[in-house]
């Protein structure tokens, strides 16, 4: 007998170690069934299982599943990524805590260490994603750093060098100055801070007496400014241009340049540029052949190297002394004197609070500072035309396709890729210098050295590249370098190209797009043939989650709580297209009340010898009850297939909940009460098998996104042996002969009952009082129907009897009408109608209040443009349910008026 609750911890973990052991997750190369895969986006190997990976995980589990029960030869591909700055901290901290550094360690000991460290600590998130059910193919657990991720790494730079589309060149990066690395935009956390506007004094050469303003947000960095920039539209300096200004403190001349960066309406118009530190300035720098001085070294400290033989001296100006003093302090400490010595010399005009975003590294916590390098660079604009085309020609579809826009935007103006960081952790950047300089790439030291003996004639030292590859390099790689390239492997034959890739929206240009150029360029395919793009987590308020608003979520806690399927449930049900999921622990709560049903529904039939009939055929079944529900099951089977088809997780989670909660237990169950209990008469023996192909259906439409408790249930009842589930064949619908007739006869009861308890609940009839129904201008149809179904009727809406009315209508009678029949249910003597109609009325009147007052608050203009976006819609649902609301009460109002 079935327990009276589901216990998840009891169940989850003894249940997935059976499911991996026993192999069902493994793929089959050598198989005849239609391969079906999918890439997992690698985790980190320092992460934790977040309420992101969540929702991704589950969603591709979901769709794996479902494949595999569909017969599909299934790879979900599992691993994680080195993640070059992630891990490297993680060992820095340890290694703090020990009282030494990396640097103390030297490179070889560091990396050895980070290996250990990997050995005996990294990769837990695996366990966790075992937790939530993901049924990863294990047995090829990769990692982008394993020995075959590393030889496709090295065959790609390689490659790519030597066709001239990876190269050195000195460009702006963000750089991590706590690191003193490169890192890349996705590892820059760009914060709404408030600040100040600085508004300095330009002299213009030649003309005493004649400045020219520009307002900045970083003074500090003016040390390196080459150029001051207005609109060549802007009349107010149109005979400025081509000029020169002398740059305070400095004294240097620095000339005023036409460009359309400068905006006319901000600041004072006029901008200063530092070539060497702010991207936009970077830019103009190119287009007016400007030098570009770094003024900050790699701790983001002044160094004056590039500048100070530029440094002149000039009365109430410039002080090359001041300057020199500068060297080696902080920018936010030379930003505090250089202020301060600017409104001494009265070149500052004013400060202005300003609120700007300031750039923080994701890792470090450091500002990122613009910051001019020689870095390795991988020509993106080039790669980038095949995969454009690829999203074009229709090879690669974007679900929702709207994202395929964002895509074009990115691509279509595409820079240079900096793929060097300045760590020791990573793929080593497979090229060595010459004495001169000159560079040598090459798979292994032995080439780079031969290349050497080649070019200089000679047996000649080589110094190795220090920098190691950004980790998106190696994970571009990804669907294929895990199957085995650059050996063609049956793995890389059977597949490549994979079916589906299912991630979030942050990461298309990041990751997406560049596994769409490096698959193209070298595997001469895509490498997958959709993209399903999910929104991110939010709170139930529509808020981006975050530590410091406190409303983040633990998965982890959530499975411990209330079961994975639950949460993953929730996911499902949840996740539409285009939008992102509102996830809170009241949904969560709501959902495991579902899988509750599922198993009290479970139990109500085996208590009523609900059990498996060998042979059944749903078409051989008679009675009207049984063909209805065989119906709806066969279109809920339908539209399940059809939802998942085109990633409409919501709408599959909607189907199941619906036909299991309202059409099985609700209805169906409900009605088969007194046949089940019938001993076994023919129709309590065909109503027991239709209940039990029911639930063994619905168990098979469930266990894609709740596979611990189907499964149970599922050897419980006989269906299978203990972890079979998940290779039972998907059901697909069975279309019932004449089932037309059945369908209307039990909808018809189905209206009918619920009209009744719907004027019941509106008038406040107690349970316990029964009331007639009175049926008038009926079809004999529904007399006949109503003489048929009178105990169904009687127990579920609590009717007294049902009779056509004859003579006059009642008073105090409340009426409804289904189809084409009124129905008169008399209510004098079973309720107080005017103590009813008043309690109604003053309902209506408080209804109308809060009505009143919500429509006040989004009529004011002020308050929908300054509100935040979720405040405002949750006053729109506020709005909506109080009209719902009044118009419920405005009819029970109507009907005993």
């Amino acid at each position: 007998m079935l327990d009276k609750s589901f216990s998840p911890d009891g169940t989850e973990t003894s249940l997935y170690a059976l499911w991996e052991a026993s192999g069902a997750f493994t793929a089959q190369p050598t198989g005849s069934a239609s391969p079906y895969t999918i890439m997992i986006p690698p985790p980190n190997v320092t992460g934790t299982l977040h309420i992101g990976h969540a929702l991704t995980m589950t969603l591709q589990d979901t769709l794996i599943r479902w494949r595999r029960m569909q017969g599909r030869d299934t790879l979900w591909q599992p691993g994680t990524d080195h993640a070059g700055i992630a891990t490297q901290l993680v060992v820095e901290r340890m290694l703090q805590k020990e009282g030494t550094s990396r640097q103390e360690m030297g490179r070889d000991a560091f990396v050895e260490r980070v290996w250990e460290w990997k050995a005996q600590s990294g990769g837990g998130i695996t366990t966790q994603l075992r937790r939530l059910g993901a049924s990863l193919d294990w047995a090829r657990e990769r990692f982008t750093m394993d020995e075959g991720l590393s030889s496709a790494v090295k065959e790609v730079f390689v490659t790519l060098y030597r066709e001239g589309l990876i190269y050195r060149d000195r460009r702006l990066v963000n750089w991590d100055p706590a690191f003193r690395s490169a890192i890349s935009d996705l590892e820059v956390d760009n914060r709404e801070t408030r600040g100040n506007l600085w508004y300095i004094r330009y002299p213009v050469e030649g003309e005493p007496g004649r400045t020219i303003t520009v307002a900045t947000t970083r003074p500090e960095t003016m040390l390196g400014d080459m150029a001051v920039a207005v609109h060549p539209e802007d009349e107010r300096f149109a005979d400025l241009v081509g000029r020169n200004v002398i740059l305070p403190l400095t004294g240097r001349r620095i000339p005023v340049v036409a460009d359309e960066h400068s905006d006319p309406t901000k600041g004072s118009g006029a901008v200063k540029i530092t070539p060497a530190h702010d991207f936009n300035d970077f830019e103009v720098g190119r287009r007016h052949k400007l030098d570009m001085p770094s003024i900050l070294d790699e701790e983001a400290r002044i160094t004056l190297a590039e500048i100070e033989g530029e440094l002149r001296a000039e009365e109430g100006l410039a002080d090359p002394a001041f300057v020199c003093a500068l060297a080696g302090l902080p920018r936010d400490e030379a930003r505090k004197v250089m202020v301060a010595e600017l409104e001494r010399l009265e070149w500052l005009e004013k400060i202005e609070p300003h609120t700007n975003q300031v750039p923080y590294a994701e890792r470090s916590g450091a500002i990122v500072e613009p910051r001019l390098t020689t870095q390795w660079y991988c020509d993106a604009k080039t790669l980038a035309g095949p995969a454009v085309e690829a999203v074009e020609s229709g090879r690669i579809e974007f679900v929702p396709r709207q994202w395929e826009n964002t895509f074009y935007a990115w691509m279509r103006d595409i820079q240079p890729w900096c793929i060097s960081r300045q760590l020791w952790w990573g793929h080593r950047i497979p090229a060595w210098y010459g004495p001169d300089g000159h560079v040598f790439v090459d798979g292994d030291e032995a080439g780079a050295m031969a290349q050497a003996r080649a070019h200089y004639g000679q047996d000649t030292e080589l110094t190795r590249d220090e920098d190691v590859l950004d980790t998106w390099f190696s994970s571009a790689l990804w669907p294929f370098s895990t199957l085995g390239w650059p050996e063609q492997t049956p793995e890389l034959a059977r597949y490549y190209p994979t079916d589906v890739l299912v991630t979030g929206f942050d990461i298309i240009f990041f990751w997406v797009a560049r596994m769409m150029m490096m698959g193209l360029h070298f595997m001469k395919d895509v490498p997958f043939r959709k993209v399903f793009i999910h929104g991110l987590v939010r709170d139930e308020r529509g808020q981006k989650m975050s530590k410091s608003k406190g409303n983040g979520i633990d998965p982890l806690e959530l499975i411990d709580t209330y079961g994975a399927d639950a949460m993953r449930f929730c996911i499902c049900a949840l996740t539409g297209l285009g939008r992102d999921v509102k996830l809170g622990r009241r949904r969560v709560e709501e959902y495991r009340s579902f899988m509750t049903k599922i198993w009290n529904a479970a139990r109500f039939c085996e208590m009523n010898g609900v059990a498996p009939v060998e042979g059944f055929r749903p078409e051989n079944v008679t009675s009207p009850l049984g063909r209805w529900i065989l119906s709806e099951l066969a279109q809920a089977t339908e539209e399940a297939t059809n939802a998942l088809e085109n990633f409409r997780f919501d709408e599959y989670a909607a189907v199941c909940y619906r036909f299991v909660w309202n059409c099985f237990c609700d209805w169906f169950l409900e009605l088969a009460k007194p046949v089940l209990g019938a001993g076994d008469t023919a129709e309590a023996v065909e109503t027991r098998a239709v209940a039990a192909h029911v639930l063994g259906t619905i168990l098979r439409l469930l266990q894609p996104v709740t596979p611990f408790m189907t499964d149970r249930l599922w050897q419980h009842f006989g269906f299978g042996a203990e972890g079979s589930l998940m290779t039972a064949p998907w059901p697909k619908p069975v279309a019932l002969e004449g089932a037309q007739q059945a369908r209307e006869e039990v909808e018809w009861l189905i209206r009918f009952i619920s009209a009744i308890r719907t004027v019941r609940s509106e008038m406040n009839v107690p349970p316990s009082r029964l009331a007639p129904v009175l049926l008038r201008d009926a079809s004999p149809v529904t007399v006949a129907r109503a003489a048929k179904w009178a105990e169904a009727i009687s127990r579920m809406a609590r009717v007294s009897e049902v009779l056509p009315l004859e003579g006059e209508m009642p008073q105090g009678a409340a009426q409804l009408v289904v189809d084409e029949a009124t129905l008169v249910i008399p209510l004098a003597g079973i309720i107080d109608l005017v103590q009813e109609r008043q309690r109604l009325e003053k309902e209506c009147a408080k209804v109308d209040g809060e009505i009143v007052k919500v429509e006040r608050k989004l009529g004011n203009a002020d308050f929908v443009s300054r509100a935040k976006p979720e405040v405002v819609a949750e006053n729109r649902e506020r709005l909506e349910s109080f009209q719902a609301e009044r118009q419920r009460l405005q009819a029970a109002l109507a009907r005993i008026a």
